[in-house]
C-alpha cells in the first residue's frame, strides 16, 4: 500500500526506515522522501512512527512551540 503517492513511498518502505532507526517525520523524509511534496501523507508517517513506539511530532514549528526537542541519539556512558 503507498503511503505517499508523490514518490511512489510504500508502507514497507517506511517501515524499513523506521526498523533502521527513524523515529520522526523528517528523519523518514531524509530516508525516502516521503512527506516531503504535498503533506497529505505526514499523518500515516506518524502513526506508523507511534504503532513503532516512536513519539512522532508533525512540524519543528510545532515541536519549538511545545518545547520538544528533536530526539538526540543516546549518549554514551
Amino acid at each position: 500500500m503507498y503511503v505517499c503517492m508523490c514518490h511512489a513511498v510504500t508502507e514497507a518502505q517506511v517501515k524499513q526506515k523506521i526498523d533502521e532507526g527513524a523515529t520522526t517525520p523528517r528523519q523518514i523524509a531524509r530516508g525516502c522522501k516521503a512527506g516531503t511534496d504535498c503533506g497529505s501523507c505526514v499523518r500515516r508517517i506518524q502513526a506508523l512512527l507511534g504503532e513503532h513506539g516512536a513519539r512522532p511530532c508533525p512540524t519543528a514549528r510545532l515541536a519549538q512551540k511545545l518545547g520538544l526537542a528533536e530526539p538526540s541519539a543516546p549518549q554514551a556512558a
